[in-house]
């Protein structure tokens, strides 16, 4: 994965954006040294989001079973528990 400073990015936006759509890189985004982001293909984006997706469906799942197994949990502790 390829790196450019924030100013570098900005500079030369539509290049990068170009390198990204075309290209399939991955760049990172750094400032004063530092990862602070970076600029994907929106594939990849959207593997991410669903493997998010699927991870959150089988803990949801295995949260249910396990309150299935246990009995209910009241509200007010799933609410504490999740720092809602």
């Amino acid at each position: 994965m390829d790196s450019v400073n924030t100013t570098e990015a900005r500079e030369n936006l539509a290049e990068v954006i170009n390198r990204v759509t075309y290209s399939k890189d991955r760049v990172r985004i750094t400032r004063r040294g530092k990862q602070v982001a970076a600029m994907v293909p929106i594939e990849d984006l959207e593997l991410l989001e669903r493997l998010e997706d699927e991870i959150d469906l089988r803990e949801a799942k295995k949260a249910l079973a396990d309150a299935r197994k246990h009995g209910t949990i009241p509200w007010e502790t799933v609410k504490k528990e999740l720092g809602l």
